[in-house]
């Protein structure tokens, strides 16, 4: 089994969007840029002002890399690791699922799909949204 994240005060906001099927990111009340990892202050503009929103999921592949000897046993390679840059304008590092290894998805549109990993924790990883959903 994989190990799994530990919710902090923090980061429970994303990981309970994540169990409800919902990709939360933070947006700043002063700037309003959204941004990820969770922070307990904008990357922006260091307000400490923000909430959580609800995030549309889709966005396209900034680059990626393909694992073939993964840290532990836990992980099942060759699988894919991406930044994946959203509509709402801020990156995520992630898995694309059900992607060849040796394709190449720089500039692919991809989409959120959520994985059920125990009771408490389900995981974001993200899908090609379709063949032709390039970026140029």
């Amino acid at each position: 089994m994989r190990p799994l994240p530990r919710p902090t005060d923090l980061s429970r906001p994303f990981w309970d969007g994540c169990l409800g099927g919902r990709l939360l990111v933070q947006r700043c009340a002063n700037c309003e840029r959204c941004f990820f990892i969770p922070s307990a202050f904008c990357p922006h503009c260091l307000d400490t002002d923000y909430a959580w929103v609800e995030s549309s999921g889709r966005g396209h592949v900034v680059t990626f890399t393909v694992v073939w000897r993964p840290p532990t046993p836990a992980f099942d390679p060759p699988y894919v690791v991406a930044v994946i840059r959203l509509e709402e304008e801020y990156e995520m590092f992630t898995n694309i699922v059900g992607a060849e290894p040796d394709t190449d998805l720089i500039g692919a549109a991809v989409r959120v799909r959520f994985h059920q990993e125990s009771a408490d924790v389900a995981l974001p990883f993200f899908e090609l949204a379709a063949a032709t959903g390039r970026r140029p």
